[in-house]
């Protein structure tokens, strides 16, 4: 199975070994970030640094002043975290090593953007506003993710793009000493939690023939019992239980044409600005209705408009499922390979059969940067038995 891991840039500009140590794994292909959100990420062999705090949701290349000298929203360029074209000399480094380069590119999180604009961001039934979750429903907002994607995804000597959070983020994110944890939300009230009422979404559910001031009355409403500590129901039948199925399945369809119209236009324009052959992958949930980094997407559309998706499967690969019936498209199963997030590299020969087996082609490995050396020994071994 073709395999690629993930990688920062900042794992390989400095440290000369690098490239060739990510090559000797046995993957062909890395998938490396040029546009990323805010982290804190460990660095276990680099020889200057041990952790790299990347301050806040930035792009890792010198931006293309021209194409956007006239937009009110543009990119932050990074920090000393990755100064200068640190995209552009990592990947230089990986083709050298002889691997296909391709980009990672991470569009609707942008904690920085919510904060400087705060119009920007996704507003709950309560109106409190999420700075981290653009809403994709403004016209502002899907005019600068669409044409970050397109600069960001196609540096140059990139063979191909994977998307990440191409779609509806929410609640759920791991922020900084986040303190969301002392009541337990179950699928359906993280939905309605994710629900924006903004103008814009106002104005979309009334499209759908829903009024959106009693749209977020029954929000609220629904949500009571859950702050009670009352366990909510789970599931697209828990949220039609808790808002009432007409209203739910109007807000679904202004979330599902939204998300479905981004993603369509972010992957012409990143087509459009690509050279030919150039491989266009989303981070995508066959759930339509989820949230977060792996957008809800639906599995027969998104393959009619992407080359292939990436899809989680550290919990086990049955989210392939839906993918692999449609028959079409690159499917490449997502397998986290660092125990210390959760991850199995031990068991990856046996994950990426399993994965196979349901219809997987391609592996992505997250994270090459992160692992440590009895994980990165462990991948190895794995690869060569595969």
């Amino acid at each position: 199975m073709r395999t690629s891991a993930f990688v920062y840039p900042w794992d390989v500009v400095g440290d000369p070994d690098a490239a060739r140590r990510i090559a000797a794994l046995g993957v062909q292909q890395v998938t490396l970030a040029a546009a990323y959100h805010s982290t804190r990420a460990l660095t276990p062999r680099h020889p200057r640094h041990r952790v790299v705090t990347a301050e806040h949701a930035a792009v890792l290349y010198p931006v293309d002043e021209r194409r956007w000298k006239d937009s009110a929203l543009r990119p932050y360029p990074a920090g000393d975290w990755a100064p200068g074209d640190a995209y552009g000399e990592a990947a230089t480094a990986l083709a050298d090593a002889g691997l296909d380069v391709h980009t990672w590119v991470v569009l609707a999180h942008n904690s920085r953007l919510g904060t400087e604009h705060p119009d920007t961001s996704v507003v709950n039934a309560y109106g409190d506003r999420y700075p981290w979750a653009p809403c994709i429903a403004k016209s502002a907002v899907r005019a600068h993710l669409v044409a970050l994607a397109a600069e960001a995804a196609t540096r140059p000597g990139a063979r191909g793009t994977e998307l990440e959070s191409l779609g509806w983020y929410g609640l759920a994110h791991l922020h900084a000493h986040d303190k969301t944890g002392g009541v337990a939300l179950g699928e359906a009230a993280q939905y309605l939690m994710s629900l924006c009422f903004c103008p814009d979404c106002r104005a979309g559910y009334a499209r759908h023939g829903l009024d959106p001031d009693g749209a977020s009355r029954a929000v609220r409403a629904a949500l009571e019992p859950v702050w009670r500590g009352e366990r909510a129901d789970d599931g697209w039948a828990g949220v039609e239980r808790l808002l009432g199925a007409e209203p739910a399945r109007a807000v679904r369809a202004h979330r599902d044409a939204t998300a479905r119209g981004l993603q369509e236009a972010a992957v012409a324009a990143v087509r459009e600005a690509a050279p030919a052959g150039f491989q266009v992958l989303l981070h995508a949930d066959p759930v339509s209705h989820h949230c977060g980094a792996n957008a809800g997407v639906d599995p027969a559309h998104i393959l009619s408009v992407a080359d292939g998706v990436v899809v989680p499967c550290t919990g086990g690969p049955g989210l392939l499922a839906p993918f692999a019936a449609e028959g079409r498209g690159i499917l490449a199963a997502n397998l986290t390979v660092v125990r210390g997030m959760g991850g199995s590299p031990g068991t990856l020969a046996a994950d990426a059969r399993a994965a196979r087996e349901l219809g997987a082609d391609e592996l992505r490995l997250y994270h090459a940067g992160l692992a440590s050396d009895a994980d990165l020994r462990l991948v190895r071994a794995a690869l060569a038995e595969l």
